[in-house]
């Protein structure tokens, strides 16, 4: 196993208190000088995200590159580079998915090319000291609530709260066979609490459904009271469509997903993954992840808008084997089935 950096420890948490020294990332205009060809990314980034936010910049960044996409939630991407692997014909230059554990899996395999970011030292979420990869967005699984259904001072304040039976058949969580960030939530609950919270969730009527966006949706609706969700899904339509949804951060902590970036080896543009790898890690890379909801893997950007301080976030979080997920994928996922699908 190559050396990481699985963060964040003492060391990045004294980082997030002061903005990092030094930090820019170069002229854009010379970062982006000799950078052409096309670039294939594969993402767990939700499409509005990618049309609203990713697309323009990158190509304001590499004018004479094209940047094409693959979008899907993180288990769907993973299947498909699966089935290309097999074939011996990755067809993604560039990976971005949610699930942290899956980097250490293609990495181990020898997947991953080891590019060491020039933006490396300004980094202070997980990384890997090779460079093979980096995260480059960093998401919250919290839990929410309906502002017009439920009052705040009555909402669930931590997971286990998510156990009692005055929420019976009114919560929801999205389904870990589908999403990477609901996987690594499953992992790291059913860690610090046993794999009985789950019993007890499914005895409480909890529903399973596709993603984060079917959830909100019904959050909106009223049919359910409170969801585990990802907080950056609650902060995009609080501030963008005025929905009166609400994050509550679990007395617990929140799950705390710093999501990587990361170039395949067979890629047929190497410097234009790199030149890519070095934008997304770069400041203004970094404040356009904020504009997305997400936070920032740097020291030097805010936290995204009506979210708490990302060192508060982090400082409180549930801890998180990564190494675990990344070795038992199909036994958890089968544990919970068996738990709470059956």
């Amino acid at each position: 196993m190559k050396k990481s950096t699985w963060v964040l420890g003492a060391a990045a948490l004294l980082a997030l208190s002061v903005a990092v020294a030094g930090c820019g990332g170069g002229d854009k205009k010379e970062a982006a000088k000799g950078v052409k060809g096309e670039v294939m990314v594969y993402t767990s980034i939700y499409p509005d995200i990618i049309d609203n936010m990713c697309k323009p910049n990158l190509a304001k960044a590499f004018p004479e590159m094209k940047v094409n996409w693959f979008q899907g939630g993180t288990e769907k991407v993973v299947t498909k580079i699966t089935g290309e692997m097999k074939a011996n014909k990755v067809g993604t230059d560039v990976l971005m998915v949610a699930d942290p554990s899956y980097y250490l899996k293609l990495d181990k395999e020898g997947w991953l090319m080891p590019y060491k970011s020039k933006e490396h030292n300004n980094v202070i979420a997980d990384k890997a000291e090779n460079g093979a990869w980096y995260a480059v967005r960093v998401c919250n699984m919290i839990i929410a609530y309906n502002a017009d259904k439920l009052k705040a001072e009555d909402a669930p304040k931590s997971w286990q709260e998510l156990t009692d039976p005055k929420w019976k058949g009114k919560i929801a969580m999205p389904n870990p066979m589908l999403s990477g960030t609901a996987y690594v939530a499953v992992g790291a609950l059913a860690d610090k609490f046993g794999w009985e919270y789950f019993d007890k969730l499914k005895a409480n009527g909890i529903r399973v459904e596709s993603g984060n966006s079917a959830i909100q949706n019904k959050l909106l609706t009223g049919e359910y009271a409170a969801a585990m969700i990802l907080e950056e899904n609650i902060l995009k339509l609080a501030a963008t469509k005025k929905e009166p949804l609400k994050v509550s951060y679990p007395a617990e902590g929140v799950i705390n997903i710093p999501s990587p970036i990361a170039i395949f080896k067979t890629t047929k543009n190497a410097e234009g993954a790199k030149a890519m790898v070095d934008w997304w890690l770069s400041k203004e890379g970094q404040q356009a992840v904020v504009k997305g909801w997400m936070h920032s893997v740097r020291g030097d950007v805010k936290e995204p808008l009506g979210s708490v301080e990302t060192k508060k976030l982090v400082e409180g979080r549930v801890k998180v084997n990564w190494q675990k997920l990344a070795d038992n994928n199909a036994a958890i996922k089968e544990e919970f089935r068996k738990r709470v699908m059956e």
